[in-house]
């Protein structure tokens, strides 16, 4: 495993497992497996709506919890709650968490801030990040807040590698953690891309542990989703290998600048008033 050094000086595994549309009792096996496996790093949420098996996961693994990095995320409706973070370390059963993000730049986000900066001078949560920011809410967040973000977690794949933020972000020693590293669910054209497809027969690996080792290589955090015990064991082989500074330079020429997913302001509305059924998950 290698690890990044957050802005705070604490270490987050570069590679770790997400549980995005993963039901509570495949979350809770995966978790389990993967630790398994050699992840130290998982990645659930709010809205999820599968922190308690994420949180069993983790407890009936052999690892200690001072050996899991365990992340979560609040959801917008939460951002003004008094309660929402330790409601969230019940629903985990754990007596801190890693890194807690705001997973939505929606609703009243400077309040929620101000509720995880709390938290964190409390010691209820080690890290404190953000989630689908743009640069402009970025440094309205940043105008506001006494903590800087240690982490980000966006979109960031090889055809939209986040050039433009990255500049942002390393002004503030932010750290990137990329969701949809292969393109997102059922989409399966970067991996269809001649130059990933070569350099996956160049070393033995398949294309998607190729794009793995290009995040690796460009300083990103990655958390790929699987239930499959197979695709969960693949996603980590990527430390035996390194690509060079021509395949990189290969690697660089599929970046399209676009995104898959595009957001509106009538989804960010709508993500202010969705309230996940936390209360009554398995």
């Amino acid at each position: 495993m290698e690890y990044i050094t957050l802005n705070n000086g604490t270490k987050i595994p570069q590679l770790g497992l997400g549980t995005y549309l993963l039901k509570p009792d495949d979350a809770q096996s995966s978790v389990t497996s993967a630790l398994g496996m050699g992840y130290e790093l998982i990645d659930t949420a709010n809205a999820y709506v599968n922190e308690r098996a994420v949180g069993r996961g983790v407890r009936e693994s052999d690892l200690p919890r001072e050996n899991v990095y365990l992340e979560t995320k609040l959801w917008p409706f939460f951002y003004n709650s008094d309660t929402a973070v330790d409601e969230t370390l019940e629903r985990l059963n754990t007596p801190y968490i890693d890194l807690m993000i705001l997973h939505q730049p929606a609703g009243d986000y400077l309040a929620g801030y101000a509720k995880l900066e709390i938290a964190y001078k409390e010691g209820k949560l080690r890290s404190i990040g953000i989630s689908n920011f743009d640069e402009n809410e970025i440094e309205k967040l940043l105008a506001n807040c006494e903590i800087v973000p240690s982490l980000i977690q966006v979109e960031c794949h090889p055809y939209f590698p986040q050039t433009e933020l990255k500049k942002l972000l390393a002004q503030h020693d932010i750290a990137l953690q990329a969701w949809y590293p292969l393109g997102g669910r059922g989409n399966s054209g970067i991996m269809d891309e001649p130059v990933v497809r070569d350099l996956a027969v160049k070393y033995g690996k398949t294309p998607a542990q190729i794009i793995m080792r290009w995040h690796i290589q460009e300083g990103n955090i990655v958390i790929p989703g699987s239930k499959n015990p197979t695709h969960i064991a693949d996603n980590i082989d990527v430390f035996d290998f390194e690509l060079t500074d021509s395949d990189m330079t290969a690697m660089a020429t599929l970046d399209r600048g676009k995104r898959f997913y595009e957001r509106t302001p009538e989804k960010l509305a709508q993500y202010a008033a969705w309230h996940p059924d936390v209360e009554n998950q398995k």
